[in-house]
């Protein structure tokens, strides 16, 4: 394998003046990838990180890190949305901060085997954990419908009914096997004009990998875990790539601060149950000029942060994160 430029965590100094780790403390890093904020925080203090990541690859990567911080780190192969279960498994009641980096990692696309990228061929495979539903098995057993469904939903395709109709026609002659077989078909259809920023299959390739791995179900159960376990005075902050993700941890923190859009703007805003989060800042959080030149994963970075009050966790509610109709999409196809 080839060297790759290490991976260049996002807005980094900005999520440690949010979480302000402490000696003492525990935090939770729920999305771990190469270790980057978890590595920044274990040596901003004396304390202890729960990592969490599903890719078992990552998990492997980050005995290195292990050995360096000793005890302190503790390396958990699992899902974020479950992090609850995990944290107290672990033998904590609560912890003091957590971060979630949302979205692939630079390192998963990079990889070419991992079949993520569309600029690189490879099995099309795309799955995180390396377990369900592959891409492959989407694009060659869904139906016009449902393909048209996720790429629309997910991708935010304005062509994406004639991109899964191209998509079921091709499989009828070969099975879609590699990535740049899928994304050669894509590019057919939706075209590339001379000002378009973004390869063709950019928005396809995206939803299939939101879908395959259920990014955004995993978003909503895992800040409503991180709810669950921060104590008060404890922080959340999250940070994530693209307007699908934005929006859920937007509306998020927009109902555990008690901001719920209100009925007048001349009425006080009210909430009927006490907030479960209090801002820490009102708007999204963006890198500066400076980190978007020298990382530019960081250019469409947000980072969201809020700090836990004593009040109880509320109950997930994916309705009111817009996610009412999404899990739907997977039904009959597990």
């Amino acid at each position: 394998m080839n060297a790759q430029a290490p991976h260049i965590p996002v807005m980094l100094a900005d999520v440690l003046d949010v979480l302000q780790p402490r000696d003492g403390g525990v935090y939770v890093d729920g999305t771990f990838g190469a270790g980057g904020y978890t590595s920044a925080i274990l040596g901003s203090a004396d304390c202890a990180v729960l990592a969490i990541d599903r890719d078992p690859s990552a998990i492997l990567r980050g005995r290195e890190l292990q050995s360096k911080f000793g005890e302190r780190l503790t390396l958990v192969e699992g899902c974020f949305g479950d992090m609850a279960r995990l944290v107290r498994e672990l033998g904590h009641a609560t912890v003091d901060g957590v971060v979630f980096d949302i979205g692939v990692s630079s390192m998963q696309i990079d990889e070419p085997e991992r079949g993520f990228s569309f600029q690189k061929d490879g099995p099309l495979d795309m799955r995180m954990s390396g377990t369900g539903l592959s891409a492959a098995d989407v694009v060659n057993t869904f139906d016009e419908h449902d393909l048209a469904r996720i790429i629309a939903v997910y991708g935010e395709e304005k062509r994406a009914r004639a991109v899964a109709r191209a998509i079921v026609a091709a499989r009828e002659t070969a099975r879609f096997e590699r990535t740049l077989a899928l994304a050669d078909t894509v590019a057919r259809v939706v075209g590339r004009r001379p000002q378009d920023r973004i390869h063709p299959a950019t928005r396809t390739f995206q939803a299939l990998r939101i879908f395959v791995n259920d990014e955004l179900g995993e978003l909503a159960r895992g800040l409503s875990g991180a709810e669950e376990v921060l104590h008060e005075g404890g922080r959340l902050a999250v940070v994530t790539f693209h307007s699908l993700e934005d929006r859920i941890v937007k509306r998020f923190f927009t109902a555990r601060t008690g901001r719920a859009a209100r009925a007048s703007r001349y009425m006080p805003e009210r909430s009927e149950v006490a907030p479960s989060f209090r801002e820490i800042a009102h708007k999204a959080l963006k890198a500066s000029e400076a980190e978007a030149e020298e990382n530019p994963r960081a250019r469409s970075a947000k980072l969201r942060a809020a700090e836990r009050t004593s009040a109880p966790a509320l109950p997930l509610d994916l309705a009111a994160l817009g996610m009412a109709r999404m899990p739907a999409l997977m039904e009959g196809h597990a």
